[in-house]
């Protein structure tokens, strides 16, 4: 793992070298076998994960009520990453701003995957010692997440929007 590596992903493009490093001594490699889900949905999450080689599915759970405890056991896929997008996708990244944050989806290995991970205390402590660098990065992270509550928020006038036109008929 090393500056240029980090520096791939958007977060961290605006940064100095200098500043890379602070972020390189706190990452780890990870490496995660096809068909593992290292993210769990309803888990307690606490770190940040950024995929340098492979594939991932994101998906969540459908709430209805369907088998005798209430309970859906299907899920639906919101979307897939893949290393070889431009910039490589990060994800989980909300769990560095929330205590207790729950994960909002499952994150499966669709490939074998090489995932860098930073862990949430590790993350706002260089955050805290360098302002001005927690700053750039936060910044950079505020736009990753306008980019997925934009997305999202079409993604519900899609749906009502269907759902609306299924109540006319």
């Amino acid at each position: 793992m090393n500056i240029k590596q980090l520096k791939s992903f958007s977060v961290f493009q605006n940064i100095t070298d200098e500043e890379t490093k602070y972020f390189v001594d706190i990452t780890e490699e990870v490496r995660i076998s096809e068909g593992n889900i290292f993210i769990k949905e309803g888990e307690v999450g606490d770190s940040m994960y950024m995929l340098v080689d492979g594939e991932v599915e994101v998906s969540q759970a459908l709430t209805l009520n369907l088998d005798r405890q209430g309970k859906d056991h299907r899920e639906k896929a919101l979307t897939k990453f893949s290393s070889d997008q431009s910039p490589p996708p990060l994800f989980g990244e909300m769990s560095l701003f929330n205590e207790n944050d729950l994960r909002t989806a499952n994150v499966k290995a669709l490939t074998d995957c090489h995932l860098l991970k930073i862990m949430k205390d590790d993350f706002l402590r260089i955050c805290d010692a360098y302002p001005d660098t927690g700053y750039k990065i936060m910044l950079a992270l505020c736009r990753v997440l306008c980019i997925r509550l934009v997305n999202a928020n079409n993604n519900v006038l899609k749906l009502t929007t269907a759902f609306s036109l299924v109540l006319e008929r």
